[in-house]
């Protein structure tokens, strides 16, 4: 497990160009709460209690082939600009059995995340900055995007898959993964690898705000399943994932 973030210790302001070239280095990221709090904005992230709270009452993903009862999903699409980012009609999430062999090949029609979410201030900042990271490790602005909301809740008896398709590829261009919050589990351990599955590192997301950023273009990824530690508590792991796929 990684020890130390692959970023400078402090904020200061060549530290998002240091991320930019660690990224086009490595492939990928590790960038801990406290940085990405600072590059958010504290306080712009005003609505944090009521984004946080929205992963409370998802409907359960039906779509799951290995018939596991451990995942809540929301979806919501979105397109960037060099004008700017906006919300698009809903539609289902695609994959093809190429990167999904699990849950793809088929149209997913999942719940879609509440308006007043994805058009909060947290999202949009999430957003802004996906927009503006990838964009210049791209060098391009025209973007789709699709953002999920995945709650993970194992039980006593079963097991909590965050990536049950394993080690993959999502088919996109870059991906961000963002903890909200993580209750009464252990485990959840991002591994990054190589084309040829070989492992590169890997670090657990713990602490709201961190973050695994991802070219998906050069690397895998996959999320070891988390248990739950007190079978007397309610447990969950809960993720905001972000994809960016060049238009």
């Amino acid at each position: 497990m990684t020890d130390t973030p692959a970023l400078p210790p402090n904020p200061h302001a060549d530290s998002l160009q240091a991320l930019n070239q660690h990224i086009l280095d490595t492939g990928f990221a590790f960038v801990p709460g406290w940085q990405m709090r600072d590059w958010l904005a504290p306080e712009q992230l005003t609505d944090w209690p009521q984004f946080s709270a929205s992963w409370d009452d998802m409907p359960h993903d039906t779509y799951m082939a290995d018939g596991g009862r451990y995942r809540r999903r929301r979806h919501a699409t979105l397109s960037a600009t060099a004008h700017g980012i906006q919300l698009e009609p809903h539609q289902p999430h695609y994959q093809s059995l190429d990167y999904n062999p699990l849950n793809g090949g088929v149209a997913r029609h999942f719940a879609a995340v509440p308006t007043e979410v994805a058009s909060g201030n947290t999202m949009q900042q999430v957003l802004t900055f996906c927009h503006q990271l990838f964009s210049q490790l791209g060098q391009h602005t025209d973007w789709h995007i699709e953002v999920h909301q995945f709650r993970i809740e194992p039980r006593p008896q079963e097991l909590g898959k965050p990536t049950p398709e394993g080690i993959h590829r999502d088919g996109v261009d870059y991906v961000l993964v963002m903890m909200v919050q993580r209750r009464n589990v252990s485990s959840g351990t991002t591994t990054m690898h190589d084309m040829q599955l070989r492992e590169l590192d890997s670090f657990t997301l713990t602490s709201p705000l961190d973050c695994a950023i991802v070219d998906d273009t050069r690397c895998l990824h996959g999320v070891t399943p988390v248990e739950v530690t007190d079978p007397a508590q309610p447990a969950y792991r809960d993720v905001l994932v972000v994809t960016f796929r060049k238009r």
